[in-house]
């Protein structure tokens, strides 16, 4: 038993190493084949993280799989409920009653990373943000992401709320085998909201060659995260990165390790499936401290600085696009049925209205103080305020 113990963990030791040769990492990353599911280089795969907005991708997930179930349809209204129009930025801050169609909600949601229509889309399919957060919860196990565990749909800071390097890479596959109908809404150039233009945080789409996908993310305490993906010559390569020091360097290493992947066939490699965990998987990784302690706040958010760091040559992945192909998106156009979760049983739809309290002027009976609803005051974490699109 003991030198079989011992060969577990050689093997284990043995495939935390990276495929490709390297610098060494410092952070869990992990690059694999969409089409084999076959890994060419991973690192601390399986190490606990806070996902940030990558938790938006379980999102559209749980979405595309209620569209398919015939809770929803895309020209379906998504209302703005009062609990959603209070998230912090990154946000479209858009009034509470305001109605858009689902797939604009989700474009809104995967483009500028919008945090109230992540909630808003969440809210209205799940009925509330713990009904989505089970339904999330419920998708993770089914695909065996083992490491993954959800309390809200736009990623917004909780310890409660972590994944795994390779679980994201689970969750990338499905999206994209199950749902490659709605591959294009990755690699969107930008959002036109009225007049406004609204950037993907994706810094390689329009940039990197072959750039499709996917998603990028950012809490004080998870770092800068990001999923890359690039199609070249028919083969779809991902990467993982978890805990980047800024948007700029998240985006350079994804795109070195695309580079170094497209240069590598994948052959002999072990897969997303059949990978055994090894290392730490329940400490979480804090990089608060690191992050937004040591940072200007210019630089604690989604989007790149605009100029260079002092002494630093401006990267290819910092250029602004030149002519950026926009998708318009708004409000208004949903003619489509009204989400299921958000009717009840005569088929009206529930009105959003506010938890009663006691009034001021009279003491409270014993009992009659309202729960805590989970909207407490929230420092401020992930994108820095920016002005609403409305």
């Amino acid at each position: 038993m003991r030198h079989g113990h011992f060969l577990k963990l050689l093997l284990a030791g043995a495939l935390a190493l990276p495929v490709l040769a390297g610098v060494a990492r410092a952070n869990p990353v992990i690059l694999f084949d969409l089409q084999s599911g076959k890994i060419l280089e991973h690192q601390d795969a399986f190490k606990r993280w806070y996902p940030a907005s990558l938790s938006k991708l379980m999102t559209a997930y749980v979405t595309f799989r209620a569209i398919v179930a015939g809770e929803v349809q895309l020209d379906s209204p998504i209302k703005v409920t009062k609990h959603s129009a209070v998230e912090p930025p990154s946000k479209m801050g858009f009034k509470p009653g305001s109605v858009m169609r689902l797939d604009n909600a989700l474009k809104m949601m995967l483009v500028k990373s919008a945090n109230d229509i992540a909630m808003a889309v969440g809210e209205n399919i799940g009925g509330s943000q713990a009904a989505f957060a089970d339904r999330m919860n419920a998708e993770a196990a089914r695909l065996g992401m083992t490491g993954t565990h959800f309390v809200n749909p736009n990623g917004l800071f909780s310890p409660d709320q972590y994944t795994t390097a390779r679980d994201l890479a689970l969750l990338v596959t499905a999206i994209r085998s199950e749902f490659p109908q709605y591959a294009p809404w990755f690699s969107i150039e930008g959002l036109a909201v009225g007049k406004k233009a609204i950037p993907n945080y994706n810094l390689l789409i329009g940039r990197y060659p072959g750039a499709d996908g996917m998603k990028t993310g950012f809490v004080c305490s998870s770092g800068f995260n990001m999923i890359g993906s690039a199609t070249r010559n028919g083969r779809t390569l991902v990467a993982v990165v978890l805990g980047e020091k800024s948007a700029v360097s998240r985006a350079e290493t994804v795109a070195k390790l695309l580079d170094q992947g497209f240069d590598t066939p994948a052959t002999g490699s072990a897969t997303l499936a059949a990978l055994p965990s090894y290392g730490d998987t329940l400490s979480p990784n804090d990089l608060h401290d690191e992050i937004c302690k040591k940072k200007p706040k210019a630089e604690q958010s989604e989007a790149a600085p605009a100029v260079a760091a002092k002494d630093a040559p401006k990267s290819p992945y910092q250029v602004k696009l030149a002519h950026p192909t926009l998708v318009a998106v708004g409000l208004g156009g949903a003619t489509g049925p009204t989400p299921k979760a958000m009717l009840d049983q005569s088929g009206q739809e529930y009105a959003d209205v506010p938890l009663p309290s006691w009034r001021p002027d009279i003491p409270a009976p014993t009992g009659a103080e309202p729960a805590a609803s989970g909207t407490a005051a929230v420092a401020v974490q992930g994108d820095q305020p920016v002005k609403a699109a409305n």
